[in-house]
């Protein structure tokens, strides 16, 4: 049995209950946090600082799990904060508040600059080059990351009871439930600096899972899944999630060990995702500059096989990490990470660029929506094209070795026979090596999948070990 998500979205298309509105119902405005940094920037030049960056958030959101039909959870949040980084040359010190009171902030920028004068010169602290700072019209064009979801706890509760009813109704098999969570979030921002740099925007963030157990005793399967949004409107619906999560769990039912052996092996698109992970930390500036990466010295070299491709690409509307600028103010722009399996760029924020003697990739607080290119199959057509292996569903544990790249996983998924599934697997261990794996990447499926930052069909992988029996 292989359980796809996409065939299910048309059968599930009922109306949701939401409450939809541009309306801002933030405590301050984002005029209003311009100001704050302006003040901020004003006074900590006055007090001695050669250079100085602010960075001001405001956030709130409601969490409601449903657990059996019954509320397990009621979350209600809502947070602020001041971070301020102040440099003495190339002494760098930094403090933090809650309180937006002026007497709070006079004390955080004398707190940050104390700091600063007890902190050792770095010679590579120091704020961005002013030509790279985000500050032309193209940088603060709309991206299209704030819509709110004016949901009430009521609305919240019966949302995420129709998800879980709809994982119980799929079979009697389905016995038990880790529940259902509805999650809306929202916030905004400002970024400034004594360069003249100032931006910012607010944006929502929407989830919505179903984890369920189906059958009973030492016979029993998890599987779960969820969907995360910008815009409610792009969320699939409840039933469409809780059907789906109950499937998959009826599909692991009668899970066993194999035997130790060696098998071409299928990352399913949600996990594949942690792959690019692991591939966008070993080529991220922390690690390269302190020589922690398997994949030193790589730029320019193959790192993949040639049929992988990976673009970055910031600027996409409702992006799940789309951004105009990143957390050093530094512009965004769209690039090619991957061409034909040849790395053309690391991930790099100012700092860690000067450390490697590199311009910054504007990577300051991670990648923004990196895009695996497509292969033509989807999943059934992938399993076939394998013939015979694992199809890798869930991950437990972690075992990856950033130095030397050496990777071992518990995992559980189903094996497959002449293009078939023909049972699922559990308690098994692959391993490998990450350097290898990419090498021996042998097509990537069209079942694309969000998550976080990656945007990846399944990946098939030639061979690696399978530790059962």
């Amino acid at each position: 049995m292989i359980v796809t998500f996409r065939g299910f979205l048309n059968c599930y298309m009922p109306q949701m209950i939401t409450s939809l509105s541009q309306e801002m119902h933030f405590t301050y405005s984002q005029e209003e946090l311009k100001e704050l940094a302006a003040q901020i920037l004003k006074q900590a030049m006055e007090s001695g600082a050669s250079d100085c960056d602010v960075d001001i958030s405001e956030g709130f959101g409601l969490s409601v799990t449903v657990r059996c039909g019954n509320v397990e959870t009621i979350e209600r949040n809502r947070d602020k904060g001041i971070g301020i980084t102040i440099y003495l040359g190339q002494q760098r010190g930094y403090a933090s508040t809650s309180d937006f009171s002026s007497k709070a902030l006079c004390k955080t920028v004398e707190a940050a600059l104390n700091i600063a004068r007890f902190t050792a010169i770095d010679d590579c602290a120091g704020l961005p080059e002013k030509h790279l700072l985000a500050n032309s019209k193209k940088a603060f064009t709309d991206l299209s990351l704030y819509h709110p979801w004016l949901l009430t706890t009521d609305e919240a509760v019966l949302f995420a009871k129709r998800c879980e009813q709809a994982a119980f109704a799929v079979d009697s098999q389905i016995t038990n439930s880790e529940g259902a969570t509805v999650s809306t979030q929202e916030s905004h921002f400002i970024s400034a600096n004594s360069l003249g740099f100032m931006g910012g925007y607010p944006a929502s963030r929407h989830f919505l899972s179903c984890s369920v157990i189906a059958g009973k005793d030492e016979y029993m399967q998890r599987d779960d899944w969820y969907s995360n949004v910008r815009n409610v409107l792009r969320m699939s619906p409840p039933e469409a999630i809780g059907d789906y999560a109950a499937r998959r769990a009826l599909a692991r039912l009668g899970a066993r060990k194999i035997k130790t052996c060696k098998a071409p092996v299928i990352f399913e698109a949600p996990v594949a995702a942690s792959l690019i992970g692991h591939f966008v930390r070993a080529v991220s500036g922390g690690n390269l500059y302190r020589k922690s990466s398997f994949l030193m010295n790589s730029l320019g070299q193959k790192v993949f096989s040639e049929n992988v491709n990976i673009s970055e690409r910031p600027h996409l509307l409702e992006g799940i990490s789309s951004s105009a600028f990143d957390s050093d103010g530094v512009e965004t722009r769209d690039r090619e990470v991957v061409i034909d399996g040849v790395l053309q760029g690391y991930f790099l924020g100012v700092y860690t660029a000067r450390k490697l003697g590199l311009q910054t990739t504007g990577n300051a607080g991670g990648s923004h929506n990196l895009l695996v290119q497509s292969g033509n199959c989807d999943l059934p057509q992938l399993i076939k094209k394998m013939n015979r292996g694992l199809l890798v569903t869930e991950f437990l544990g972690h075992g990856v070795n950033y130095v030397n790249g050496d990777y071992s996983r518990g995992a559980a998924g189903f094996w497959v026979e002449n293009g078939e599934i023909v049972f699922p697997v559990q308690e098994i261990t692959i391993a490998g090596n990450l350097r290898e794996m990419f090498l021996s990447i042998l097509d990537t499926g069209n079942d694309v999948v969000t998550r976080g930052a990656k945007q990846t069909g399944s990946i098939l992988i030639e061979n690696m070990q399978i530790a059962g029996d």
